[in-house]
């Protein structure tokens, strides 16, 4: 049985010509399709070299599959020795006075016996292809302007006055997502799995109350995603950078899921507008009664009972009221800052 070994496609050998022009010397390269490209003179020796590096810097092959081009060619590019011996080198040579370059793989020992040859030093190919690389590579993106908190705070707040007085608490989540998940064409596209972590299901309803407040146009569910074309113009200019309300979505979604017991919206909406007004790395906050009711949509009344059912829930330690219009001041439970 003959054994078969597999062949590489790729060549490693890389050959250019210098012919001499009354307007200079072409480079005419056996590997490029392309016509001969003028060269100047006093460059024209560092342009062959850079064209010869890119070719092996684009064919690039691991070292194990890497052989001897000379010996493949029958060592015809040197006087005769011993045989092939030793690691692969990459070497370059000139033939006809400088008139010819070539850029090939050889052994050490046909590296030494080839004249007006030298090794290059493959740290120097290395050292181009990672420094182009780390240019191609994204820069981490650091995020522009308030943190996440700070912008569903924000938006809570927006929300209070662009949606009617009575929209409901799952509503006004959905509208939340929506605000902070827009496209720069105000087009939204809200996964039923996202639906379901807020615990509003399809929430038909609240979607026929955006509708109808002229505030959006949904659009037919398609494979477990509702479109949503957003109606106010507004909206664009409140966030501009697209990654950080994405970012500032997604705390908004465990926020209001950090009720596991309770299904209803309205606890729900509180407890992620109690954890929007509370400081950044502390349980404690405050904000006026009188705002909390407009961000969740209810009567100043009604917050008494809410909040009783969210120290039940254990989201909140305490709080304290003074008065109905006065300030609204809360701790949560250090596992819910």
């Amino acid at each position: 049985m003959r054994l078969c070994f597999p062949q590489s496609d790729v060549r490693r050998t890389w050959t250019v010509e210098l012919l001499p022009q009354p307007g200079g010397p072409v480079l005419v390269c056996q590997q490029c399709a392309q016509g001969g490209q003028r060269l100047t003179g006093p460059a024209a020796r560092s342009e062959v070299l850079a064209h010869l590096a890119s070719h092996a810097r684009r064919d690039l092959l691991p070292a194990h599959l890497r052989t001897c081009q000379c010996h493949e060619r029958g060592c015809g590019w040197h006087p005769r020795h011993r045989g092939c011996h030793g690691p692969i080198r990459l070497l370059l040579a000139r033939d006809h006075g400088g008139r010819a370059w070539r850029l090939t793989d050889a052994c050490t020992a046909c590296a030494a016996a080839t004249s007006q040859a030298a090794v290059v030093p493959e740290t120097i190919l290395a050292a181009a292809v990672s420094s182009r690389g780390r240019a191609n590579t994204r820069r981490k993106r650091h995020p522009q302007g308030p943190d996440s908190r700070t912008r569903v705070q924000e938006m809570l707040n927006y929300l209070a006055v662009a949606l009617p007085t009575a929209t409901g608490a799952d509503a006004r989540l959905i509208a939340l997502q929506c605000a902070l998940r827009m496209n720069n064409v105000a087009r939204v596209r809200l996964p039923l799995g996202l639906l379901r972590s807020l615990r509003l299901g399809s929430a038909s309803e609240a979607w026929r109350e955006l509708s109808e407040a002229g505030w959006l146009r949904p659009f037919m569910s398609d494979g477990g995603v509702i479109t949503a074309q957003m109606l106010d113009a507004a909206l664009l200019t409140q966030h501009p950078a697209r990654p950080d309300r994405l970012q500032a979505a997604d705390w908004a979604v465990r926020s209001a899921s950090s009720i596991q017991t309770d299904s209803a919206p309205l606890p729900r909406l509180a407890a992620l507008a109690l954890a929007a007004h509370t400081v950044a790395g502390e349980n404690q906050g405050a904000v006026s009664a009188e705002q909390m009711a407009r961000e969740c949509g209810c009567r100043i009344t009604a917050l008494p009972v809410i909040l009783k059912h969210l120290v039940a829930e254990e989201v909140l330690v305490s709080w304290t009221g003074t008065g109905e219009a006065g300030d609204l001041r809360w701790e949560l439970v250090s596992n819910r800052a």
